[in-house]
């Protein structure tokens, strides 16, 4: 199956902040702002693997490095960094932008992991991915060590499933 360009998989949106997006703080909701994330990242997954279904594996991490103003606007920038055989994983950078003084800062990263799916829903090989940037070359060069550490962190997290109960807690004697 032949690679292809991290660029082709770019899903950009902007958009403004909204006075019901906001906390108690008077900064963006972080749920709000996950589901921008894997809003897009969900685009970037489909626009590699021109499949129909691509569905959100893990969310390996996001990190909120700053907040973000109800002055700002907020820019996903997701693509394709890295792939498996069957998993995309996904880099969104999160830029918020002062729209009074045009300043900008790196507000978020993430790292997310989709699967792309078959009509049967049962996951379909997806194409690898061509990095051409200094910021794409280093995330593909990295992305051998995150996709480890995400086995062996799903793998734990199977483990630990299979310890604790389903059980309702007012039944737990």
């Amino acid at each position: 199956m032949e690679r292809k360009k991290a660029k082709e998989s770019r899903i950009i949106n902007t958009d403004q902040v909204l006075s019901c997006d906001l906390n108690n703080y008077n900064t963006l909701f972080g749920g709000i702002l996950m589901k921008k994330i894997d809003g897009c990242a969900t685009l970037s997954a489909r626009r590699h693997s021109r499949a129909k279904e691509c569905v959100t594996a893990s969310t390996d991490s996001i990190d909120f490095l700053c907040p973000i103003e109800q002055t700002d606007s907020v820019c996903i920038e997701s693509f394709v960094s890295y792939t498996g055989k069957t998993s995309m994983e996904i880099f969104c950078k999160v830029i918020a932008e002062d729209m009074m003084t045009g300043e900008r800062r790196i507000a978020a990263t993430a790292f997310l992991t989709f699967v792309a799916l078959d009509e049967n829903k049962k996951p379909i090989e997806v194409p690898g991915v061509l990095p051409e940037t200094a910021e794409e070359k280093f995330l593909y060069e990295t992305g051998k060590d995150r996709a480890e550490m995400r086995k062996l962190r799903r793998q734990k997290s199977k483990d630990l499933a299979g310890f604790i109960t389903v059980e309702k807690p007012w039944d737990v004697e």
